[in-house]
């Protein structure tokens, strides 16, 4: 392997080298990833979900009994 990949034998812990965690500290640290939201909400989407599948279920229920197979 080259120096740029190889890692101490007493360094085990570090999964990066130095030079791959500063670029990825920059990476992370550019406007793009900066962006504020809103924090995740499942209760709010398993609602959703729920509302979608009962629409479609009465949409189905609906055009089965209107095309008479109930």
């Amino acid at each position: 392997m080259s120096d740029k990949h190889s890692q101490k034998a007493g360094d085990k812990s570090r999964k990066l080298s130095e030079e791959d965690q500063a670029r990825v500290n920059e990476y992370l640290s550019s406007p793009v990833h900066q962006v504020e939201r809103k924090p995740f909400r499942p209760l709010l989407l398993l609602f959703w979900l729920w509302v979608v599948v009962a629409a479609l279920g009465g949409v189905s229920l609906i055009f089965g009994r209107v095309e008479g197979y109930l």
